[in-house]
């Protein structure tokens, strides 16, 4: 595990940027823009990661990413404060708030 953390983690903390960089995006129109729709909710989704810490890693994540809240981490659930609930169901809650970054971390947990 150890050289698949070195080698994928830096690749998780480009898109990590990059998801953190579209949400600011996202969250400054809607300030700008108070027009813009918002719909806001906490959501429940499981992951598949096993590792605590990559599920550490996960929720940290998803809260430093603007507009996504991680409240609370129950075995594979995860409960987010969501600034636009997007889907109905949580594999769709799961792929639209750490989709990329959750495939990244399985590979690292191999």
């Amino acid at each position: 595990m150890v050289i698949k953390f070195v080698i994928f983690f830096p690749i998780y903390l480009i898109v990590l940027l990059i998801e953190m960089l579209r949400a600011n995006l996202d969250v400054a129109m809607r300030v700008i823009n108070p027009s813009l729709p918002i719909n806001p909710g906490i959501v429940e989704f499981k992951t598949t990661l096993k590792s605590d810490l990559l599920k550490f890693i996960l929720a940290n994540s998803i809260t430093l990413t603007p507009g996504t809240l991680t409240m609370d981490v129950k075995d594979n659930s995860f409960f987010v404060h969501w600034i636009d609930v997007k889907g109905n169901s949580g594999d769709d809650y799961r792929r639209a708030i750490c989709g990329r970054l959750e495939s990244i971390l399985k590979r690292i947990e191999g």
